[in-house]
Order: structure tokens, then C-alpha cells, then sequence
């Protein structure tokens, strides 16, 4: 008998030119992402402190006065500003950061003494002896002592960054209206409401920084002053400075503000190191929730994530920037209805909303040009924020 016979089946992949046409624009988007990421990188800061100077801007503009004026007071007073700190601060600064240096060996010797005095303790002393501090502690010094090329660039990257950003908000409604023109108009109101939500989130997030550090280099500064620690405006500059950075901000700022605690004794060290993990736990419990918990709403899983690729990409400040673009992604995957695989939740209310402003926005911007038919979804997505606001408001009194 035999075996019937058996058909070869043919299997055939048909990629079509679209699809060949995207995978090349991502592969040349990857690339050139790659070759010009310090320039994206300075474009992506440029817009994060745009966002952040914009709505004093328009506070300005709603009280009369020009927006050139307003961007022109805003440049003056940074500039007085920016001088006004590093000539009272930069100086005594570097003096004293150098003296930390020139004393480390002493302190060093000092602790050294110290844990030799306890049985248990004297292995961390023999260690610290045998470490070989001094070559590093020589390497410190001469790096502080002159001026490097690489501080001379970073300036000049901060300066770019700081006329991108006032050129940003100088030029903001004409490029406001080009992207308009660009994205069709059953997408405006969606634009409007994610660039509100981008520039919400943007300016939180730098305001909470600067409230942060600026509270964390006050108690730096008071602490140690009060326990007579020497260096104290360096050690709490540098204490403003690393609060930045998450998670190790606050361990970075606390090691060199006990060690040299450490040179008034052990019990001014104690007290230094006591003071300030209780004020980062006040810190991380109660000023940065306020500060940005309604701004960012990110899961503790998403932040330490966006932390990790943020590093790993871009450095510090890669880093820096994580949380606010992890936001702000967030942000867009909810305002422009993406579907999530397991995610069948359905806000009918909020839907509805939304298709009554559209309505709206279609009936007012009929026969408009970009520019005004943007104009007018910002204005209808400030409503709905401002309701949304005093609704929030409502539900918290209740």
C-alpha cells in the first residue's frame, strides 16, 4: 500500500515598501539619534527650562506687559542673578574646597586615631591607613587649583542652551502655529491638551528641584554652621547641588558634610549625621510628595526604571531628565488613547468630555489658520484644566 503522497507547502514573507520605508527611517533615526545626541540632548534641556520660564512669561503678559519686555526683565534678572551667586558664592567656594582638600590627610589621621581606640573598630582603621589616600587627595588639589577646558565648554553648552530656550519662548506662538499646521485637525485638541500637560510637568519638575535643593543647602548650611563645622558654605553648595540627582543625591551630600563634622569630634559628627538623614526622610516623606506628587504620578517600579535608562543613556544628566520624560510619555500614551493589551477600562465621562470639546474646537476654528485654530484649543484645554482643577477641589473638601 503505498503512503499517499505528500504536498510541499510554500510559505512566503510579502514586506511591502512601507513597511521597508519605516524600518529604514528608524534605522537612520537611531543613528542619527546616536551621532547627535549632545545636540538633542541641549534641544531637550532647551525646551525642559522653556517649559519652566513659560508661565511666568505669560504672568507677566496677562498683567500688561509685552511679551518681549517680559522675556527681556526675565533675561536681566537671571543675569543679575546667576552673577550676584557665583560672585558671593564661587570664590569662598573653591577657597574652601581646596582647604578640604589640603586637610583631608589630617582628618584622615584623625579618624584613623579614632577607630583605633576601639577593638572592634580597628580594622576599619588599618584599612583606611593601608588605602593610599594620598596620591588621590594630590589629584584633587591640582584639579581644583586650575581652570580645565572641559569647564570652559560645559559654559559654553550652557549658554546655547539658555538662548535656545529664550529664542523658544521669544518665537514660541510661530512655532506653536507650525506644528499646528502640520498635525490635521481632528488631533488639535489632543496636541493642546498633551502640550499643556508637557509644560505642567516640565515646570513642576524644575521648580521642585530648585525647592528642593535650595531647602536641603539652607539646613546644610545651618546645621553646620550652629555645630561650628568648618567649610560650611562649600559643604552646603555641594550638598544644593547633588540633591539633584535621585536616590544618591542625599548620600552624596551627607558623607562629606560628617567627615569633616568629624574634625570637631565624634559627637558633632553623630549630631551632623543624625540631623540630616532625619531631614531627607522629612524630605522624601513629605516635601517631595507635595512638590511633585500631583505632577509626575509615576510608580515607584516606572521611576527606578526611567532612573536606570536615563543613566545609562545619557549619564547624570540622563538621569536628570528621566523622570519628567517618563512623565511626560505617560502623559501621551493616556491623552492619546493607546490601548494597552491587558488595560479594558473605559471613562465614558471622560470620552464624552472629550468629544464635546472637540465639537466645540471644530465649530469655533472653522475657516481659522493654524495659528488661531491652535490659539483656540489652548484656550478650550485651559478651560477644561481649570475645571478639572476646581472639581479635584471639590471632591477634597468633601
Amino acid at each position: 500500500m503505498k503512503a499517499p503522497a505528500q504536498t510541499a507547502t510554500l510559505v512566503r514573507f510579502e514586506i511591502s515598501p512601507r513597511s521597508i520605508a519605516w524600518i529604514l527611517a528608524t534605522i537612520v533615526g537611531v543613528w542619527l539619534f546616536l551621532q547627535l545626541r549632545a545636540v538633542v540632548l541641549l534641544l531637550v534641556v532647551a525646551l525642559v527650562l522653556a517649559g519652566t520660564f513659560n508661565p511666568l512669561v505669560e504672568w507677566m503678559e496677562r498683567r500688561g506687559i509685552k511679551r518681549l519686555y517680559a522675556l527681556t526683565l526675565l533675561f536681566v534678572a537671571l543675569l543679575l542673578a546667576t552673577s550676584l551667586l557665583i560672585f558671593l558664592t564661587v570664590p569662598p567656594f573653591l577657597e574652601q574646597l581646596t582647604q578640604i582638600v589640603r586637610d583631608a590627610p589630617h582628618h584622615r589621621e584623625q579618624l584613623i586615631a579614632l577607630l583605633q581606640q576601639r577593638d572592634f573598630t580597628a580594622p576599619l582603621a588599618r584599612a583606611l591607613q593601608h588605602a593610599g589616600l594620598e596620591q588621590t587627595f594630590t589629584r584633587i588639589e591640582n584639579s581644583l587649583v586650575g581652570y580645565t577646558p572641559e569647564a570652559l565648554t560645559a559654559l559654553g553648552w550652557a549658554v546655547t542652551t539658555l538662548f535656545l530656550s529664550f529664542y523658544r519662548l521669544a518665537d514660541g506662538k510661530r512655532m506653536q502655529g507650525a506644528l499646528y499646521a502640520v498635525v490635521p485637525r481632528d488631533y488639535h485638541m489632543r496636541l493642546a491638551r498633551i502640550l499643556q500637560n508637557l509644560e505642567a510637568i516640565v515646570g513642576g519638575y524644575m521648580r521642585g528641584q530648585l525647592i528642593t535643593s535650595v531647602a536641603i543647602g539652607v539646613f546644610t548650611y545651618l546645621l553646620l554652621v550652629i555645630c561650628g563645622v568648618p567649610n560650611a558654605l562649600s559643604l552646603a553648595l555641594f550638598a544644593a547641588v547633588v540633591d539633584v540627582i535621585p536616590f544618591v543625591g542625599g548620600l552624596l551630600a551627607t558623607a562629606p558634610a560628617v567627615l569633616s563634622a568629624l574634625s570637631r569630634g565624634l559627637p558633632t559628627g553623630i549630631v551632623v549625621l543624625v540631623l540630616l538623614f532625619i531631614y531627607q526622610e522629612v524630605e522624601n516623606r513629605v516635601l517631595v510628595p507635595k512638590v511633585y506628587g500631583s505632577v509626575l504620578r509615576l510608580a515607584p517600579a516606572t521611576v527606578v526604571l526611567a532612573l536606570l535608562a536615563g543613566g545609562i543613556l545619557l549619564g547624570v544628566i540622563g538621569a536628570l531628565l528621566a523622570l519628567p520624560i517618563a512623565a511626560g510619555l505617560q502623559m501621551m500614551v493616556q491623552e492619546l488613547r493607546v490601548e494597552m493589551p491587558g488595560d479594558n477600562s473605559d471613562d465614558r465621562v471622560a470620552d464624552a468630555r472629550d468629544a464635546k470639546t472637540e465639537a466645540t474646537y471644530e465649530r469655533m476654528s472653522a475657516g481659522a489658520t493654524a495659528p488661531e485654530a491652535g490659539q483656540i484649543a489652548r484656550n478650550l484645554a485651559q478651560e477644561n484644566r481649570t475645571a478639572d482643577a476646581v472639581d479635584a477641589v471639590g471632591l477634597t473638601a468633601d
